[in-house]
């Protein structure tokens, strides 16, 4: 292995992919997100990129363990009982698999990622 494996996020050319939630999801908006999936291992069970989502609301059910560091932009993560926690840029923390809830965007919004899926 040498240092040309090495991912730099700077000086990545990863193709931007577009999407937005499905609409079983849909809350409120119809936002469009947008991923730059920098890494991704061979077994494909580990990534790492940037993230940017649109003002919207949608729910999630997370399968994998993710990292998440806001660099801007203002979203509300609400669990399945209603509990929020606001995140802003500079926040760090880290969504365990299993989470169930909504993602609010309030203002637009870029995280880095960096999420592991255990095997099934």
């Amino acid at each position: 292995m040498s240092i040309k494996q090495i991912v730099d996020f700077s000086q990545a050319t990863t193709k931007a992919e577009h999407y937005r939630p499905a609409p079983e999801r849909l809350i409120k908006g119809n936002p469009e997100h947008t991923l730059y999936n920098h890494y991704e291992s061979p077994c494909g069970q580990f990534g790492a990129g940037v993230w940017e989502g649109a003002v919207g609301h949608w729910k999630v059910e997370y399968t994998e363990h993710e990292y998440c560091e806001i660099i801007h932009g203002v979203s509300v993560l609400r669990d399945s009982e209603g509990q929020a926690k606001t995140l802003r840029a500079g926040d760090r923390f880290v969504i365990p698999a299993g989470f169930k809830g909504t993602w609010e965007v309030l203002e637009p919004c870029r995280k880095i990622y960096v999420m592991f899926e255990q095997k099934r």
